[in-house]
């Protein structure tokens, strides 16, 4: 697995929102973008994350930032966790892995001595040219968008 790296153009890409509708990297086009991979909706770490960065997405819009949530989950499970935690940015439905495969998030882990595949929770900044200005490997779920604007 190759993760993109600070310097790195992002590859165009389009998945399905959790409404069915198309999403790319080209609608994002001269904006600053916040994309965020969690392994799976509505499990406890990664509705800690989201909402810490729904809480403070306002802030995060002050500074220039689109958000993109992304998982392997279906269409239904995102609507589902976007409805339940009234998350106010689009929840990707890569069921696929095209997005995950671009950034390179899925690979080998480890949970209570299993190995398995699975999305590594990462968080990339996208500049206004699609280009990877920053990448997150050590998410702290509570206190993400403090991280994310540090």
């Amino acid at each position: 697995m190759t993760t993109l790296q600070v310097g790195d153009t992002v590859p165009n890409f389009t998945v399905n929102n959790q409404d069915g509708e198309a999403i790319s990297l080209s609608d994002y086009k001269g904006k600053k973008l916040i994309v965020f991979f969690y392994p799976k909706a509505s499990t406890p770490g990664c509705t800690t994350e989201a909402c810490n960065l729904r809480d403070n997405y306002k802030v995060l819009q002050d500074q220039g930032y689109e958000l993109l949530g992304v998982s392997a989950d279906s269409e239904k499970r995102q609507t589902n966790f976007r409805n339940k935690y009234e998350f106010p940015f689009p929840l990707l439905a890569d069921e696929d892995k095209v997005v995950i495969n671009a950034f390179g998030v899925w690979g080998e882990k480890k949970f209570m001595g299993k190995t398995y595949d699975g999305i590594h929770r990462k968080t990339f900044l996208v500049d206004e040219n699609g280009v990877v200005v920053r990448v997150i490997d050590k998410v702290k779920t509570k206190d993400h968008a403090a991280q994310i604007l540090a």
